[in-house]
């Protein structure tokens, strides 16, 4: 296929798209706590979607895992590894949603994620000094400051957001949760240890080597050899997420939810009253302190439902990646600013800042358009050093 850095950037809109909206079913789930919405979303994110999009997409899918074992065993050791690390700061993001809400807490985890997840990367191999000796590098590296300048303002809105909207403000809007402290100390773990993703990605590259192998082989596009890198790594987050929400339902008792018992949200998904905590039928006594059989339906729906958006962001990020070419590190600072920017999206059609100065919106609407020319920036820096790699190419041939 090519590389085409301005389709790889499209790609990744598409996959922040899938990532700020994931949240969005959560917010009809009625009366199930945490730990078991947070756990069937998981099961459908992390272990059956990846297989079932490698599946149709790859031939021979479990061939190559098994070569990829095989030939590579600490490559693959270490994507999963890397991915369940990955799985704490998944844990610890739904908190930072909670606390900050689904605007600011994205930015800045996803902020803190962004400088990790597309820095280390290239440091550890040791290309970051091409990198910074090019010029299509140096504008790459531009794009990620700027991503990050833009988090910083992001946060500057959300501490003058807390300063100006009262407790019945916050309540109303469904944020009675809302803690700036709370929210920034979670948010920097969750942003660190969610770029442990990125290491998972590069640590699986030998898999998409041979999945690319495969393909071609088979006359498919080479736009899929990075849905079994997923597999592997998504399995390790999933492993750490299981553990947690088992804790959690053994702690609480609250197994009995999966069959209908009542629970509560906690997640600050949603307003704290109304239907998420209220849903019986007063002509139905079964229903009084049961959850109706069409509610516990709907609630696996749309947990299962968020899993599924969830995972559409890293579908579309490796096809982005593809097509990033050779500085495809920087994919890592196109997709999470493209998960801000649409999250950002998100909590104004939320009305998350509903009651705010004119300042703070100010802030607001400053910070998503860095994010955009962040995006944009990176996207030309691609786009400059796949040009001049095809005049290289052409003049040797």
């Amino acid at each position: 296929m090519g590389t085409n850095p301005f389709i790889g950037v499209i790609y990744h809109w598409i996959g922040g798209f899938a990532s700020a909206t994931n949240f969005i079913p959560f917010r009809a789930i009625k009366r199930w706590s945490w730990e078991i919405y947070w756990l069937i979303q998981g099961f459908a994110a992390w272990i059956v979607a990846p297989v079932v999009l490698a599946y149709i997409f790859v031939p021979n899918l479990f061939g190559i895992l098994h070569t990829a074992y095989a030939t590579h065993p600490s490559d693959v050791r270490y994507a999963f590894l890397f991915g369940a690390l990955w799985g704490i700061g998944g844990l610890t993001f739904g908190l930072a949603i909670r606390y900050l809400g689904i605007a600011l807490g994205y930015a800045i985890a996803l902020g803190l994620c962004t400088a990790f997840g597309t820095l280390i990367p290239p440091i550890y191999t040791g290309q970051i000094t091409t990198i910074m000796h090019e010029t299509s590098g140096q504008i790459i590296l531009l794009g990620v400051a700027i991503c990050i300048i833009a988090v910083a303002v992001n946060g500057a809105a959300g501490w003058s957001k807390e300063q100006e909207t009262t407790p019945e403000e916050k309540a109303e809007a469904g944020e009675s949760d809302f803690s700036f402290a709370k929210g920034i100390a979670v948010a920097i773990f969750a942003g660190i240890m969610s770029s442990f993703f990125a290491f998972g990605l590069a640590a699986g590259k030998p898999i998409g080597d041979i999945a690319k192998t495969v393909l071609l082989a088979n006359h498919r596009l080479d736009l899929w050899q990075n849905l079994p890198i997923l597999i592997v790594v998504l399995w390790g987050g999933f492993l750490t997420n299981f553990i947690w929400s088992a804790v959690l339902i053994i702690k609480n008792s609250s197994i009995k939810q999966f069959f209908g018992a009542p629970g509560t949200n906690p997640m600050r998904a949603s307003h704290s009253s109304g239907d998420t905590l209220v849903d019986f039928d007063p002509l139905d006594a079964s229903t009084y302190d049961r959850l109706a059989p069409k509610t516990l339906v709907a609630n696996y729906l749309f947990a299962a439902m968020a899993g599924v958006i969830w995972y559409f962001q890293f579908f579309f990020y490796s096809m982005g990646q593809t097509k990033m070419g050779k500085y495809d590190f920087s994919s890592w600072t196109l997709h999470m600013a493209s998960i801000i920017i649409f999250a950002t999206l998100w909590g104004l059609a939320l009305k998350e800042w509903r009651g705010t100065s004119t300042r703070t919106k100010w802030l607001v609407a400053t910070g998503l358009f860095l994010l955009v020319g962040s995006t944009v920036v990176v996207g030309y820096g691609n786009y400059l050093k796949a040009t001049q790699d095809a005049v290289t190419a052409a003049m040797l041939h």
